[in-house]
């Protein structure tokens, strides 16, 4: 069966996936105050990151309009899978529903899924990874919307950052709060539950912080984890990215360890230096 799959400009892929002709991506727009650019392969990630740092205001982001996905549909394939941002981070989600609506209100029906990933960034490319295989293998639409549904339900999903500064500035944490983890060195160890953020734990300095998050993740992987791929995103720190996937791969307990860096949503969201970890 033919398929297209379709994901927001927070689905950070690997470069086989890039070249997936069956795969398109609807960008969002980032804001620094007047500021704006469009979340696209023009993204410049380090003009980006130069720009958050001397700004007062915090970064923020604009969901893809439904339009823009009911475009991305408009295809001659059997069946549609599209994954998004958690619908507790973005409206992207919503847009893409939407989007579908009106697809189907223009076109004749046709089997599309719209899955809020309930995570962000290296979950969104887990999910991506996962659909390409089943597509590929010829499964038939119910049983792929089964098997990615339950996929997306049992993995986790984790991340450090090296700053907290742009959750200070976006008023998601007070300055107070900022400076005493910043002249602490504190890191905090971030979790998904739900696709709701969640403080995991808490270390002084970034190496520790990235040990304890692996362990955490491993320590949460459940059973039949040879079954189980690791998708970490690094946002501007390739060197940083490989320690972590190094102490995956160490441990030998998984089926692959991938490795992407963040586009511009990730960025945003985890600031220069932050690393993104799914495992499902």
């Amino acid at each position: 069966m033919t398929y297209r799959l379709i994901g927001d400009s927070c689905s950070d892929l690997d470069e086989n996936l890039k070249k997936n002709e069956n795969i398109r991506i609807v960008p969002l727009t980032l804001e620094i105050g007047d500021y704006q650019v469009i979340d696209d392969d023009k993204f410049n990630q380090k003009d980006f990151i130069k720009r958050m740092a001397e700004s007062k205001v915090g970064a923020k982001s604009a969901c893809p309009s439904p339009e823009a996905f009911k475009e991305a549909m408009e295809c001659d394939t059997d069946m549609i899978f599209v994954v998004t941002l958690s619908d507790h981070l973005s409206g992207s989600y919503q847009s893409a529903e939407i989007g579908k609506n009106l697809y189907e209100e223009e076109y004749e029906k046709k089997d599309i899924l719209v899955l809020s990933s309930k995570s962000a960034s290296a979950g969104q490319y887990r999910l991506m990874l996962e659909l390409e295989k089943l597509c590929e293998q010829g499964l038939k639409f119910e049983e792929i919307s089964k098997r990615i549904t339950k996929l997306r339900d049992e993995m986790k999903t984790y991340f450090v950052l090296e700053s907290l500064d742009t959750l200070r500035k976006n008023g998601r944490l007070s300055a107070v709060t900022a400076f005493i983890a910043s002249a602490l060195n504190i890191k905090p160890i971030m979790g998904a539950v739900d696709g709701v953020i969640v403080k995991k734990d808490q270390q002084r300095g970034m190496q520790k912080a990235l040990i304890k998050m692996v362990e955490l993740a491993i320590e949460e992987a459940g059973e039949n984890t040879k079954e189980k791929i690791v998708c970490i995103t690094h946002i501007n720190n390739e060197e940083r990215g490989e320690y972590v996937a190094n102490l995956f791969r160490d441990c030998n307990k998984f089926k692959d360890v991938k490795l992407v860096n963040g586009a511009g949503v990730a960025t945003m969201y985890a600031g220069d230096g932050g690393i993104v970890l799914a495992i499902g």
